[in-house]
């Protein structure tokens, strides 16, 4: 890229960033979507929660602009179009849900809808590499993987946006470091959409941590989470880069772990795993006496972790990369340990 070539992208990436700050400051003064705090509140009094509009209008400004003055950054249209539309459905009965408080079935159909859409423009991880068996075409089994991966971080994304710049914060952090691993093989389209994710998270950020006067609601959690699944596999099937299938669940792996740490134990107990409840690890932590600010910082400091592990892997060779998890995984075992220990001392759970 010459140097004014990215001055150029610097500079887009500079409005995109003012109009988040502009619009999120409009949100706070003029529309009162409210938060109203309930059982699984960590909030104690009603906050807007119009605030993922703000992310996904940036997006939108991007993309259309790529899609308008970037002809060299483009992936073939069938991608395109079934990635920006699958993804604002998500946003738009996202937002629907915000407003009207929806059931969660009533969004895990619209997520399924919007995985079919994505799958069927051709969104989907047709092999995978794995340590001793190679390169394993997946066949139909690709679909299914597919539809469990978008749906799964989807909503694991949605779950994890419960404190004060968690879900915003690692939104930032994680498109940065995408940003700069998928650049440096070679991106073009997935690099432009990881800095507009990038400028409208972090205008919403200011507005969000550490004191909140913006939530980003369903709109904004359930749209990074389904964003986030199908540009990893973009980038790794269509954009020019080819990063890894692997790099977007280790650079979300403290979320993923999480949600289905979540899930597995309260499954074992026979809760309804369908209820809504507080005893998330990242809840827990909280409700232990630790802060919004020190809870959310303690996850920023995973996912620059995981960034740099993500960086490590793209160096590493074929189905060896699997290996980067390990300590990783190991670290989250550990804090489970310690995080469910003190919580069931305490009454918690």
């Amino acid at each position: 890229m010459t140097r004014i070539a990215f001055l150029t992208h610097i500079l887009f990436a500079s409005g995109l960033f003012a109009l988040s700050c502009m619009i999120c400051h409009f949100m706070v003064k003029r529309i009162r979507i409210m938060d109203i705090p309930n059982d699984r509140s960590s909030h104690d009094t009603p906050v807007p929660k119009s605030g993922g509009i703000v992310i996904v209008i940036t997006f939108l400004s991007g993309v259309i602009s790529i899609y308008l003055f970037g002809d060299t950054t483009l992936i073939h249209d069938q991608y395109f179009f079934g990635f920006l539309f699958s993804a604002l459905l998500v946003a738009g009965v996202s937002l629907y849900d915000d407003i009207t408080n929806r059931s969660f079935f009533f969004k895990l159909i619209t997520h399924i809808i919007a995985a079919g859409v994505a799958v069927a423009s051709g969104i989907v991880i047709r092999e995978i590499a794995l340590p001793w068996v190679g390169q394993i075409q997946l066949g139909i089994l690709g679909y299914v993987l597919t539809f469990l991966w978008i749906i799964g971080l989807t909503n694991a994304y949605n779950f994890m946006d419960g404190l004060n710049g968690l879900a915003a914060g690692q939104a930032v952090i994680n498109s940065l470091f995408f940003c700069v691993l998928s650049y440096s093989q070679g991106s073009i389209f997935v690099y432009i959409i990881c800095y507009t994710i990038i400028a409208g998270a972090l205008g919403f950020l200011i507005f969000n941590f550490p004191v909140p006067r913006l939530f980003m609601g369903d709109v904004g959690s359930a749209f990074l989470g389904f964003v986030f699944s199908t540009l990893g596999i973009i980038a790794a099937l269509y954009d020019h880069s080819h990063t890894s299938l692997f790099v977007m669940p280790l650079l979300m792996f403290n979320f993923i772990y999480d949600t289905a740490f979540s899930f597995t134990r309260r499954l074992l107990n026979r809760e309804n795993v369908f209820s809504a409840h507080r005893t998330h690890l990242y809840q827990l932590f909280n409700q232990l006496g630790y802060s919004h600010t020190a809870v959310s910082c303690f996850h920023f400091g995973l996912c620059i972790a995981q960034g740099i592990g993500a960086w490590i892997m793209i160096h590493i060779y074929g189905s060896n990369r699997i290996f980067v998890f390990i300590p990783f995984l190991l670290f989250q075992i550990l804090y489970s340990v310690v995080i469910v220990t003190k919580a069931r001392k305490k009454g918690l759970i």
